[in-house]
């Protein structure tokens, strides 16, 4: 694997092989999880709607406080990285913004940023997923609410929470007991035939998958209480590694169909528009 990398010593950014690149050990996406960053699909060598995905990264650097971020450079810095990895198509792209480096504290050193973009093998979605309810919540009036960033250890008990019960993804709550999203996807249900996802005031990451969904499919935002849960006659995930995944099964619930017509609609929806334009 060869990474785009910009910051200490490193310059404007260059590619390095993953053996040669290196980044302080006192960084701070390291020593504190100070950072955002993204996770993109790529296609015949093109990053999938990196408009889009760019555009959440500077929210989310904004939200996070470290400032405005040179798009122009992080877009070069994945159109580098992507020449470099040829032999992965379709491909995984992370672009990651770290604070750079830092005091071992939770103040900022003002240093400048670390910024990188590797690219790995995409590895496609299994046809259906089972989802488990987590007894932790999502807080929807955080600081980090809606931001994407590097502070994933929550994820990934939550996620091993999940798997310990055979489920492939776990979905919060938020602190008003209404459905929030997942680990790393947001959430779709059919209630009395209508398409609902939760709104971003519920505090899920605005998700590049479930806007276009929205855009192209169609849907409501609304809040939904999670006991509503129990008549839920179809649900999916979104996110950019699943694109639409129906959902098999809600905390050991089988769901009526997976896919059902609407999720059914939305998935051949999604891949005739998303194989028809790459940056929508």
């Amino acid at each position: 694997m060869n990474i785009w990398i910009s910051g200490a010593g490193y310059g404007s950014g260059r590619v390095v092989s993953e053996q040669e690149a290196r980044i302080p050990v006192l960084d701070h996406g390291i020593t504190v999880g100070d950072g955002v960053f993204e996770t993109v699909k790529s296609v015949r060598g093109q990053a999938f709607a990196l408009t889009r995905h760019l555009h959440r990264l500077a929210r989310s650097a904004r939200g996070l406080g470290l400032g405005e971020i040179d798009l122009d450079l992080i877009g070069d810095g994945v159109r580098q990285a992507l020449e470099a990895n040829t032999d992965t198509d379709p491909g995984r792209v992370r672009i990651t913004v770290t604070g750079g480096p830092g005091p071992l504290g939770s103040e900022r050193s003002g240093e400048g940023l670390t910024c990188m973009v590797a690219v790995g093998p995409f590895t496609p979605p299994a046809p259906v997923v089972d989802v488990a309810v987590v007894p932790w919540t999502r807080n929807e009036n955080g600081a980090l609410a809606g931001l994407k960033t590097t502070s994933y250890a929550e994820n990934v008990v939550a996620l091993d929470h999940a798997r310990r019960r055979g489920a492939g993804e776990a979905v919060f709550a938020n602190t008003a007991g209404n459905l929030c999203e997942g680990t790393g996807s947001n959430i779709f249900v059919v209630v009395e035939g209508r398409l609902v996802t939760p709104p971003l005031s519920a505090g899920p990451l605005a998700g590049i998958t479930r806007e276009l969904v929205l855009e192209w499919a169609g849907g409501e935002e609304e809040d939904l209480p999670m006991t509503e849960l129990a008549g839920v006659t179809e649900a999916f995930l979104t996110s950019t590694g699943r694109d639409v995944q129906p959902i098999r099964a809600i905390d050991g619930r089988a769901l009526p169909e997976a896919p059902g017509p609407v999720t059914a609609k939305a998935m051949a929806v999604f891949a005739a528009r998303g194989a028809a334009d790459l940056d929508p």
